[in-house]
């Protein structure tokens, strides 16, 4: 049932318009690990959705329609029973057997798109215990909604802290390194040549694409094929030790990680594939402020953290074996790479691109530059800051947590959250073409030749 409209109906953002094309439909799912079970008699999430979740922004009780070429979000009833949901599996099964469930679950959400005429998110209640955790929970929230800063920021308020409910939730800062400063026409004449540079090489990578490799399969409409879904833990500390040393950021260490990791995978995989080039789209985040915000800032004019859908991608090459001699040069490529491109106006240019096409094409064009541009990709990295404090909702600990991506063109998709002084890296990947557990191996064995690497680096320093 339709709600009387007071204001009028708000518009659809750009970004929110391209990503809820019918060429392509991004949605976020936040999967949170419980110690404990929930009781399937009590209406404790019920409640929370009602007093915590929808309050939080009116997009969470609206539904996208389309007047006059243009979409906009439109008011309605929320019946929650179309939006819950707790699924059925056999009782009396193992671990490894709920792990199986889940694990399908999952995957069968990756590849669903949202049916219209409901507000554009779903909770689904596993009330089994898996080897992670006892029970988990899956917030599905579309892309439209917001980014993921604003909708991790969104579930977040919903939370509170284990260990005393009258206090605030920490996050901590992964703030840049600084960096020497630049002659105002050295910096000037050095971002011209960026721009112009990546906007050419982000062109030709938009139109010819990443020949097929290990961790890209190059198939036709992967969004709707099964993904196999995995995670790993990384201490912060550990990340923090290389950072140091080094002089760079968490980010950096993590993506150098995640390329050095890769390209063992590849070259392990098929020896030839790692002096392939591949490229990986690299998520930014574009306020002025990175770090989290209470939701009543968000949503006032002019914040500086605004809600909504405030990120750009880069195009980074992903650094091969035979270029690098050892693995902290992962690392320091990588560094050079983000901060070079961090210092060009090409990611500037494509959302104008983007707005002109939609201004004289449609959102629908803009949504085929979009998959286009990330299928002819051999990865995305999207990274989040967690809290610092264990989390509870509704009396229930929170042992951990991660997010994914559902709906993008590619095969190998990893996001990155911190919490509790551990990372969790996700990895969304095409099942039956990369092996999950052997890119972990390597993954593993990239931070620990890292590990190794710094502690030389930090002896023949001192």
């Amino acid at each position: 049932m339709e709600l009387e409209e007071l204001e009028g109906q708000e518009p659809v953002s750009p970004n929110g318009q391209y990503f809820s094309s019918n060429v392509i439909s991004l949605s976020v799912l936040a999967v949170w690990e419980f110690e404990i079970p929930f009781d399937p008699e009590s209406q404790t999430i019920s409640l929370l959705i009602k007093n915590a979740f929808l309050p939080v922004s009116p997009r969470f009780s609206s539904i996208m329609v389309e007047n006059n070429g243009k979409k906009e979000w439109k008011r309605v009833e929320v019946k929650l029973e179309d939006h819950v949901y707790t699924p059925t599996f056999p009782s009396g099964l193992s671990l490894e057997s709920y792990d199986k469930y889940f694990d399908d679950y999952i995957s069968k959400l990756l590849t669903e798109r949202f049916p219209q005429g409901k507000p554009l998110w779903e909770i689904h209640i596993i009330n089994y215990p898996t080897s992670n955790a006892a029970a988990n929970v899956i917030f599905k929230l579309h892309h439209a909604l917001g980014d993921g800063y604003s909708l991790m920021g969104a579930l977040i308020s919903s939370m509170q802290r284990a260990d005393n409910p009258s206090l605030p939730l920490t996050f901590p800062s992964w703030k840049r390194s600084e960096s020497k400063r630049e002659n105002f026409v050295t910096k000037t004449f050095s971002g011209f040549c960026n721009t112009i540079s990546d906007l050419w090489s982000g062109t030709l990578k938009t139109m010819n694409g990443d020949v097929p490799t290990p961790i890209r399969s190059g198939n036709d409409a992967i969004e709707f094929r099964p993904a196999t879904v995995s995670t790993m833990t990384f201490s912060l500390d550990q990340i923090k030790s290389i950072k140091d040393k080094l002089g760079v950021t968490v980010n950096d260490v993590l993506t150098g990680m995640i390329f050095f990791g890769t390209r063992l995978y590849m070259q392990e995989m098929n020896q030839s594939s790692s002096k392939a080039d591949c490229t990986a789209m690299v998520l930014l985040n574009t306020r002025i402020m990175g770090d989290y915000v209470p939701i009543e800032e968000m949503i006032k004019p002019n914040s500086k953290a605004p809600w909504g859908n405030r990120f750009t991608f880069m195009h980074v090459p992903i650094p091969k074996l035979i270029e690098l001699s050892n693995a902290l040069d992962f690392i320091w490529n990588t560094h050079k790479i983000i901060k070079r491109k961090r210092n060009s106006f090409a990611a500037y240019f494509n959302s104008r691109l983007l707005e002109i096409v939609h201004k004289f094409g449609s959102h629908e064009a803009c949504g085929k530059y979009i998959h286009r541009t990330l299928k002819n990709s051999s990865m995305i990295i999207s990274n989040l800051i967690g809290p610092v404090e264990q989390m509870s909702l509704a009396n229930h600990p929170i042992k951990g947590f991660y997010f994914v991506v559902g709906g993008g063109p590619l095969g190998l998709e990893i996001t990155i959250v911190s919490y509790m002084g551990k990372v969790r890296v996700a990895f969304n990947t095409e099942k039956g073409v990369i092996d999950p557990q052997k890119l972990k191996s390597c993954m593993e064995n990239a931070l620990q030749m890292m590990l190794n690497d710094s502690h030389e680096h930090m002896s023949l320093n001192i």
